[in-house]
Order: structure tokens, then C-alpha cells, then sequence
């Protein structure tokens, strides 16, 4: 038996998705995303000369600020501050601006839900309108594991809280690629079945994390092709940046 949803989404139902581009005027790079109620702003700013401490200048360091809706950064904010830039780390292009740092701020406007992963594509999209160089893109799914061991994906806030385990899952974008002009693709990476990566909270078996990556993979599909279509969309505003 699927188990029955608030909203009267089938389990494996994402809800209302939203994307744009360049919706702040003083950032490098800007997008917000929205699946249903949770919304998230992401601005880029750089390269600017230099490295942030610890860092291998020989490269492009990625900084990521979290900003919550309200209130102080807490330890679950500074663990998604972790996660989202070791992912961005993993796709964009390092060795290309050696030296030099990109901020990333992650603003949240809204919290019903799988907000880690927005907060994810919500950065894959301000990195592209920033055009900070990337190997391609990536696309971010939630799924949570029920008491009965089904699979939903995308919860609101409410159904995270009932779920027994859930799972945050990245995934490459094979189709569409971001490198620069003239560059030749990156090769030696199975992308059509690699994970960038993937966080787990709760109790759950090998089998059911493993069924939580088939569902995932299968909705990132989806989400790749809803990004692809609005990134697109959206091209003619690069005409509006400032080079």
C-alpha cells in the first residue's frame, strides 16, 4: 500500500518547483529555487584574489556562508555549510583561477522541508549565473524512509519529522554542460550512474538506502531537466551582467 500524503502527492511526487536567475543586482551571481514552500536565495561573489586560511592556493577555494531565516547559525547549519561546499568543491573547476576565493551565501527564506537540497540547486544556479567554470551541473533530491519502510520523496517539514531515516542525494547533470568555451569535456567520470554526494540521518538497512538511491536517481531526471529548461530560459539576462 503507497502511503498517503498530506498534500495528495503520490510518494514519488516532487512538488511545485521554481527557479531564477539573477534576482540580486550587487552579486556576481544570483538565484533563488522553491520546491512547494521551502525557498532559498543563493548569491556568488569572486573570484577575488586569494585564498581563505588552510587552503591550497595552487587552486580555487569555494567559501560557503549559511544564512538562516532567523536566530544565530547553529551546529546543524555549520554541518550544511560542510556538506554544500565539499559538493560544490566536487563540480566546479579549481585549477582554472588558482588563488582565488568564491563566497557563496545561502539565504534561507523558508524552511517546509528537504532544504539542504534546495540550498544545493539553489548554489548550482547562481554558480552558472556567475559563470563560475563547473564540470557540470548537479541536481539534489530528498528522500525519506516511512515506519513501514516506503519511500517518499521530497517531504515538507511535516513528514520529515514522522519519517524513521532520510537520505540527501546529489547527483550529476550529464546533459548539460557548463565548461568554458573551448575546453574539452571532462572525461573518466560514469556520470549517468555516479553520486556526488549523499547524507543519511536516522535508521535505515542497506536495502532501503539502496532503494532510496534508485528513487532518487530516477527523480533527478526530473529535476535535470526542469533546471536545464530554466537555465536556458534565462540566458538573455547574462546580456544585463557586467563582464
Amino acid at each position: 500500500m503507497e502511503t498517503d500524503r498530506d498534500d495528495g502527492r503520490s510518494p514519488s511526487q516532487l512538488r511545485p518547483l521554481s527557479c531564477a536567475r539573477n534576482v540580486l543586482c550587487r552579486a556576481h551571481g544570483s538565484a533563488s529555487w522553491s520546491q512547494g514552500d521551502t525557498k532559498v536565495l543563493a548569491a556568488v561573489y569572486g573570484p577575488k584574489a586569494g585564498t581563505k586560511k588552510n587552503e591550497n592556493p595552487e587552486k580555487a577555494c569555494i567559501e560557503v556562508i549559511w544564512k538562516p531565516k532567523t536566530g544565530q547559525i547553529g551546529k546543524l547549519e555549520k554541518e550544511f555549510e560542510m556538506i554544500l561546499k565539499r559538493t560544490l568543491q566536487s563540480i566546479c573547476i579549481l585549477t582554472l583561477n588558482p588563488n582565488t576565493t568564491t563566497s557563496i551565501i545561502v539565504q534561507v527564506v523558508n524552511d517546509d522541508g528537504a532544504l539542504l537540497v534546495c540550498a544545493v540547486n539553489a548554489a548550482c544556479a547562481a554558480l552558472v549565473d556567475a559563470g563560475i567554470p563547473m564540470k557540470h551541473l548537479a541536481v539534489a533530491i530528498c528522500c525519506c524512509l516511512a515506519e513501514d519502510g516506503y519511500v517518499i520523496l521530497d517531504p515538507t517539514k511535516l513528514e520529515e519529522q514522522k519519517m524513521r531515516g532520510f537520505a540527501c542525494l546529489v547527483f550529476p547533470n550529464s546533459v548539460a554542460s557548463v565548461l568554458p568555451e573551448g575546453s574539452s569535456h571532462v572525461e573518466g567520470e560514469p556520470m549517468e550512474h555516479g553520486i556526488i554526494t549523499s547524507v543519511t540521518h536516522g535508521v535505515m538497512s542497506v536495502e532501503e538506502y539502496l532503494k532510496c538511491l534508485e528513487r532518487g536517481r530516477a527523480a533527478s531526471a526530473k529535476l535535470s531537466d526542469f533546471l536545464r529548461r530554466s537555465l536556458q530560459s534565462q540566458l538573455p539576462s547574462d546580456s544585463s551582467k557586467a563582464a
